[in-house]
């Protein structure tokens, strides 16, 4: 099989692009036992992310099954009973799951079953070495395996503008494009297995920081008396402005209850993230910072509250 074409190697200096949008994005690569039939997606973990994710497939026409533990169903997207009755129905094994062990007890669950020809892509966020240290394993089963976080909420997948960041060979990566090019044409092979969940760190990490900043920023505009809505309208329509802010304004203002990611989901993140660069062995005086400013929303009961909640917070009580 090629190589991918996002791999960095074929950039000096490495820079990873986007694979474009296929005119039949569903298409996987050709294999000698399956032909040009389309790769059957088996979704395990159906919580916000992995629902949207199946149903995302669903709506670009691909066959899809899931399942969960908490035996959680989605609508227009069936059910498998139980695991061994996905992996026996798909070619393609998508994780979504919410933590460490939750990923190591279900790659160990796999590894249990018969993955002959089989691509296992986890886009958990969680530490790299859940994947690293079973890439022997899966590969003497037959299996592919890639790390494939994705970057981007629950609405953004629906919409198709999610990131997701492939770690793995070559040949593994080129397949894992192909699969996942349902869900955006923002998808980046970035390097070897491991390294998809490095640059989920490293992008997802950098907006964590930021939103430590605009925290101490938005508790002098409010001592200085500014109004919450100036001065976020301000923010988002400059160069200081993020997206991920600029969306989550009615959220922030009160306006808008819904909730696209939890304070406690991105507290979670939070310390993946600190882990990440702790194995590094790089600081990260800010993600620490932001982990106390978490667990004050978080004893203050905002935990299922949307991540726009501790920006009200900080300056309500400035």
């Amino acid at each position: 099989m090629a190589p991918s074409r996002c791999t960095p190697a074929r950039r000096a200096p490495p820079e990873p692009r986007a694979v474009a949008a296929r005119a039949a994005p569903c298409q996987g690569p050709p294999r000698p036992d399956r032909g040009l039939r389309m790769d059957r997606i088996g979704v395990i973990g159906l919580g916000r992310m992995g629902a949207a994710m199946a149903a995302r497939f669903v709506a670009q026409g691909v066959p899809v099954t899931g399942w969960t533990r908490s035996g959680r169903a989605v609508d227009r997207v069936p059910a498998a009973p139980d695991l061994a009755a996905l992996v026996a129905v798909s070619d393609v094994l998508v994780l979504s799951l919410f933590d460490d062990a939750a990923v190591a007890e279900m790659l160990d669950r796999l590894l249990d079953m018969d993955l002959s020809g089989r691509l296992v892509a986890d886009t958990s966020t969680v530490v790299p070495g859940h994947v690293t240290s079973r890439a022997d394993r899966f590969a003497r089963a037959g299996a592919m395996l890639v790390d494939a976080p994705v970057s981007g909420g629950p609405e953004m997948v629906a919409a198709g503008t999610c990131g997701v960041f492939i770690g793995g060979t070559p040949e593994a990566a080129a397949r894992a494009e192909a699969a996942l090019a349902p869900l955006s044409a923002r998808i980046f092979h970035v390097g070897p297995l491991g390294t998809g969940l490095v640059m989920k760190t490293v992008n997802n990490a950098l907006m964590q920081s930021y939103t430590a900043g605009l925290v101490e920023q938005l508790r002098i505009a409010a001592r200085a008396g500014l109004p919450l809505e100036t001065a976020l309208t301000i923010l988002c329509g400059g160069p200081a402005g993020l997206p991920m802010v600029r969306d989550r304004v009615p959220r922030i203002l009160g306006d808008d209850p819904s909730v696209g990611f939890p304070v406690s989901g991105v507290a979670k993140d939070n310390a993946v993230f600190r882990r990440v660069a702790a194995e590094a062995g790089v600081a990260a005086p800010t993600l620490d910072a932001f982990a106390a400013i978490l667990a004050g929303a978080m004893d203050d009961g905002l935990a299922g509250d949307d991540i726009a909640a501790i920006m009200r917070r900080a300056y309500r009580d400035a």
